[in-house]
Protein backbone atom coordinates (compact mmCIF):
# COMPACT_ATOMS: atom_id res chain seq x y z
CA UNK A 1 0.00 0.00 0.00
CA UNK A 2 2.89 2.31 0.63
CA UNK A 3 4.14 4.26 -2.34
CA UNK A 4 7.73 3.32 -1.57
CA UNK A 5 10.87 5.32 -0.98
CA UNK A 6 10.84 8.38 -3.26
CA UNK A 7 14.62 8.84 -3.21
CA UNK A 8 15.89 9.42 -6.72
CA UNK A 9 12.38 9.98 -8.09
CA UNK A 10 11.52 13.18 -9.95
CA UNK A 11 9.21 15.83 -8.53
CA UNK A 12 6.38 15.03 -10.94
CA UNK A 13 6.46 11.34 -10.06
CA UNK A 14 6.56 12.12 -6.33
CA UNK A 15 3.48 14.31 -6.72
CA UNK A 16 1.67 11.56 -8.62
CA UNK A 17 2.51 9.03 -5.92
CA UNK A 18 1.40 11.44 -3.21
CA UNK A 19 -1.93 12.07 -4.95
CA UNK A 20 -2.56 8.37 -5.45
CA UNK A 21 -1.68 7.66 -1.81
CA UNK A 22 -4.01 10.44 -0.64
CA UNK A 23 -6.89 8.99 -2.67
CA UNK A 24 -6.27 5.50 -1.28
CA UNK A 25 -6.05 6.75 2.30
CA UNK A 26 -9.22 8.82 1.94
CA UNK A 27 -11.14 5.92 0.39
CA UNK A 28 -10.04 3.40 3.00
CA UNK A 29 -10.79 5.67 5.96
CA UNK A 30 -14.20 6.64 4.59
CA UNK A 31 -15.06 3.01 3.86
CA UNK A 32 -13.95 1.91 7.32
CA UNK A 33 -16.28 4.50 8.85
CA UNK A 34 -19.29 4.34 6.53
CA UNK A 35 -18.96 1.05 4.61
CA UNK A 36 -17.46 0.81 1.13
CA UNK A 37 -20.87 0.64 -0.54
CA UNK A 38 -21.72 4.07 0.89
CA UNK A 39 -18.58 5.84 -0.30
CA UNK A 40 -18.71 7.83 -3.53
CA UNK A 41 -15.99 9.07 -5.87
CA UNK A 42 -16.98 12.64 -5.01
CA UNK A 43 -16.56 11.98 -1.29
CA UNK A 44 -13.18 10.31 -1.80
CA UNK A 45 -11.96 13.13 -4.03
CA UNK A 46 -13.12 15.82 -1.64
CA UNK A 47 -11.43 14.12 1.32
CA UNK A 48 -8.20 13.83 -0.69
CA UNK A 49 -8.38 17.46 -1.79
CA UNK A 50 -8.66 16.77 -5.52
CA UNK A 51 -11.38 16.77 -8.17
CA UNK A 52 -13.38 13.75 -9.29
CA UNK A 53 -11.73 14.17 -12.69
CA UNK A 54 -8.34 13.76 -11.02
CA UNK A 55 -9.60 10.59 -9.32
CA UNK A 56 -10.23 9.00 -12.71
CA UNK A 57 -6.70 9.84 -13.80
CA UNK A 58 -5.58 7.25 -11.25
CA UNK A 59 -8.42 4.72 -11.04
CA UNK A 60 -10.87 3.45 -13.65
CA UNK A 61 -13.71 2.99 -11.17
CA UNK A 62 -14.64 3.57 -7.56
CA UNK A 63 -13.98 -0.10 -6.72
CA UNK A 64 -10.47 0.11 -8.14
CA UNK A 65 -9.32 2.48 -5.40
CA UNK A 66 -9.85 -0.42 -2.99
CA UNK A 67 -8.73 -3.22 -5.31
CA UNK A 68 -5.83 -1.79 -7.33
CA UNK A 69 -4.15 0.14 -4.53
CA UNK A 70 -0.82 -1.60 -5.04
CA UNK A 71 -0.77 -1.60 -8.84
CA UNK A 72 1.88 1.10 -9.20
CA UNK A 73 4.08 -0.47 -6.52
CA UNK A 74 3.75 -3.89 -8.15
CA UNK A 75 4.79 -2.43 -11.50
CA UNK A 76 7.84 -0.84 -9.88
CA UNK A 77 8.78 -4.18 -8.29
CA UNK A 78 8.62 -5.88 -11.70
CA UNK A 79 10.70 -3.14 -13.28
CA UNK A 80 13.29 -3.36 -10.50
CA UNK A 81 13.51 -7.15 -10.86
CA UNK A 82 14.19 -6.78 -14.57
CA UNK A 83 16.73 -3.98 -14.03
CA UNK A 84 18.66 -5.51 -11.09
CA UNK A 85 22.39 -6.19 -11.63
CA UNK A 86 23.04 -9.49 -13.36
CA UNK A 87 25.29 -10.71 -10.55
CA UNK A 88 22.33 -10.75 -8.16
CA UNK A 89 20.38 -13.97 -7.82
CA UNK A 90 16.68 -13.86 -8.72
CA UNK A 91 15.80 -14.12 -5.02
CA UNK A 92 18.12 -11.23 -4.14
CA UNK A 93 16.68 -9.11 -6.94
CA UNK A 94 13.16 -9.84 -5.74
CA UNK A 95 14.09 -9.16 -2.11
CA UNK A 96 15.60 -5.75 -2.86
CA UNK A 97 12.76 -4.75 -5.18
CA UNK A 98 10.16 -5.58 -2.53
CA UNK A 99 12.17 -3.95 0.26
CA UNK A 100 12.19 -0.64 -1.62
CA UNK A 101 8.39 -0.63 -1.79
CA UNK A 102 8.00 -1.59 1.87
CA UNK A 103 10.36 1.06 3.20
CA UNK A 104 7.55 3.07 4.80
CA UNK A 105 5.40 0.22 6.06
CA UNK A 106 5.82 1.11 9.72
CA UNK A 107 4.09 4.43 9.01
CA UNK A 108 1.33 2.68 7.04
CA UNK A 109 0.27 0.03 9.54
CA UNK A 110 -3.06 1.60 10.52
CA UNK A 111 -4.03 2.00 6.87
CA UNK A 112 -3.14 -1.64 6.13
CA UNK A 113 -5.32 -2.74 9.05
CA UNK A 114 -8.26 -0.59 7.95
CA UNK A 115 -7.96 -1.82 4.37
CA UNK A 116 -8.11 -5.44 5.53
CA UNK A 117 -11.25 -4.65 7.53
CA UNK A 118 -12.86 -2.96 4.52
CA UNK A 119 -12.22 -6.00 2.32
CA UNK A 120 -13.50 -8.42 4.96
CA UNK A 121 -16.75 -6.48 5.17
CA UNK A 122 -17.22 -6.39 1.38
CA UNK A 123 -17.24 -9.83 -0.30
CA UNK A 124 -17.44 -8.19 -3.73
CA UNK A 125 -14.30 -6.14 -3.16
CA UNK A 126 -12.53 -9.09 -1.53
CA UNK A 127 -13.18 -11.28 -4.58
CA UNK A 128 -11.92 -8.59 -6.93
CA UNK A 129 -8.88 -8.00 -4.73
CA UNK A 130 -7.98 -11.70 -4.86
CA UNK A 131 -8.25 -11.61 -8.65
CA UNK A 132 -5.95 -8.59 -8.82
CA UNK A 133 -3.52 -10.33 -6.46
CA UNK A 134 -3.37 -13.40 -8.71
CA UNK A 135 -2.78 -11.21 -11.76
CA UNK A 136 0.05 -9.38 -9.97
CA UNK A 137 1.64 -12.72 -9.07
CA UNK A 138 1.44 -13.87 -12.69
CA UNK A 139 3.04 -10.65 -13.95
CA UNK A 140 5.80 -10.93 -11.34
CA UNK A 141 6.49 -14.52 -12.40
CA UNK A 142 6.86 -13.29 -15.98
CA UNK A 143 9.40 -10.66 -14.88
CA UNK A 144 11.36 -13.34 -13.02
CA UNK A 145 11.18 -15.65 -16.04
CA UNK A 146 12.71 -12.95 -18.20
CA UNK A 147 15.45 -12.45 -15.63
CA UNK A 148 16.47 -16.13 -15.78
CA UNK A 149 16.34 -16.15 -19.58
CA UNK A 150 13.01 -17.92 -19.90
CA UNK A 151 10.93 -15.09 -21.30
CA UNK A 152 8.16 -15.40 -23.86
CA UNK A 153 6.57 -13.09 -26.46
CA UNK A 154 3.39 -13.53 -24.43
CA UNK A 155 4.96 -11.69 -21.50
CA UNK A 156 4.63 -7.94 -21.13
CA UNK A 157 5.72 -5.62 -18.33
CA UNK A 158 2.42 -3.78 -18.66
CA UNK A 159 0.16 -6.80 -18.26
CA UNK A 160 -1.20 -6.72 -14.77
CA UNK A 161 -4.55 -6.19 -13.12
CA UNK A 162 -7.67 -8.35 -12.86
CA UNK A 163 -7.59 -11.67 -14.67
CA UNK A 164 -8.23 -11.74 -18.40
CA UNK A 165 -8.84 -14.41 -21.07
CA UNK A 166 -5.16 -14.42 -22.08
CA UNK A 167 -4.00 -15.50 -18.61
CA UNK A 168 -4.11 -19.23 -19.39
CA UNK A 169 -1.64 -19.21 -22.31
CA UNK A 170 0.59 -16.92 -20.28
CA UNK A 171 0.58 -19.44 -17.42
CA UNK A 172 1.38 -22.29 -19.80
CA UNK A 173 4.35 -20.31 -21.14
CA UNK A 174 5.85 -20.03 -17.65
CA UNK A 175 8.21 -22.56 -16.11
CA UNK A 176 7.85 -23.83 -12.57
CA UNK A 177 10.75 -21.84 -11.09
CA UNK A 178 9.53 -18.28 -11.79
CA UNK A 179 5.99 -19.14 -10.75
CA UNK A 180 7.23 -20.69 -7.52
CA UNK A 181 9.59 -17.81 -6.72
CA UNK A 182 6.89 -15.19 -7.35
CA UNK A 183 4.41 -17.02 -5.12
CA UNK A 184 6.98 -17.64 -2.38
CA UNK A 185 8.19 -14.04 -2.45
CA UNK A 186 4.69 -12.62 -2.14
CA UNK A 187 3.82 -15.09 0.62
CA UNK A 188 7.05 -14.19 2.44
CA UNK A 189 6.10 -10.51 2.45
CA UNK A 190 2.62 -11.32 3.78
CA UNK A 191 4.02 -13.49 6.58
CA UNK A 192 6.67 -10.89 7.45
CA UNK A 193 4.02 -8.17 7.70
CA UNK A 194 1.71 -10.32 9.82
CA UNK A 195 4.57 -11.44 12.08
CA UNK A 196 5.72 -7.87 12.60
CA UNK A 197 2.21 -6.55 13.26
CA UNK A 198 1.81 -8.71 16.37
CA UNK A 199 5.38 -8.08 17.60
CA UNK A 200 6.05 -4.49 16.60
CA UNK A 201 6.73 -3.47 20.20
CA UNK A 202 9.84 -5.68 20.15
CA UNK A 203 10.83 -5.97 16.48
CA UNK A 204 11.46 -3.54 13.64
CA UNK A 205 9.88 -4.50 10.33
CA UNK A 206 13.18 -4.21 8.47
CA UNK A 207 14.65 -6.89 10.74
CA UNK A 208 11.68 -9.23 10.26
CA UNK A 209 11.82 -8.75 6.50
CA UNK A 210 15.57 -9.42 6.38
CA UNK A 211 15.26 -12.55 8.51
CA UNK A 212 12.38 -13.83 6.37
CA UNK A 213 14.44 -13.68 3.19
CA UNK A 214 17.51 -15.08 4.96
CA UNK A 215 15.43 -18.16 5.79
CA UNK A 216 14.43 -18.46 2.14
CA UNK A 217 17.99 -18.01 0.90
CA UNK A 218 19.20 -20.71 3.30
CA UNK A 219 16.61 -23.17 2.01
CA UNK A 220 14.39 -23.01 5.11
CA UNK A 221 16.42 -25.28 7.39
CA UNK A 222 14.88 -25.93 10.80
CA UNK A 223 16.12 -23.28 13.26
CA UNK A 224 18.16 -24.33 16.25
CA UNK A 225 16.45 -24.05 19.65
CA UNK A 226 17.48 -20.56 20.72
CA UNK A 227 14.96 -19.92 23.46
CA UNK A 228 12.00 -17.54 23.44
CA UNK A 229 14.12 -14.47 22.63
CA UNK A 230 16.17 -15.97 19.79
CA UNK A 231 15.16 -16.31 16.12
CA UNK A 232 13.46 -19.65 16.69
CA UNK A 233 11.28 -18.23 19.41
CA UNK A 234 10.23 -14.96 17.84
Amino acid sequence: MTEGNPAGVGLRERKKRATRAALVAAAVRLAAEHGAENVTVDAISEAAGVSARTFFNYFDSRDDVFVMIGADASARVRHAVRAAPTEMSPLEALRDAMAAELAEIEQQQDLWRLHSEVLRRSPHLLARSLGAHMADELALAEALAERVGAGSPLFSEDRAGPGSPDDEPRRRALGLYPRLLAAVGIAAVRVAVEHWCVRQDELAFVDVFRETFEHLAAGLPAPSPAGPTGPAGR
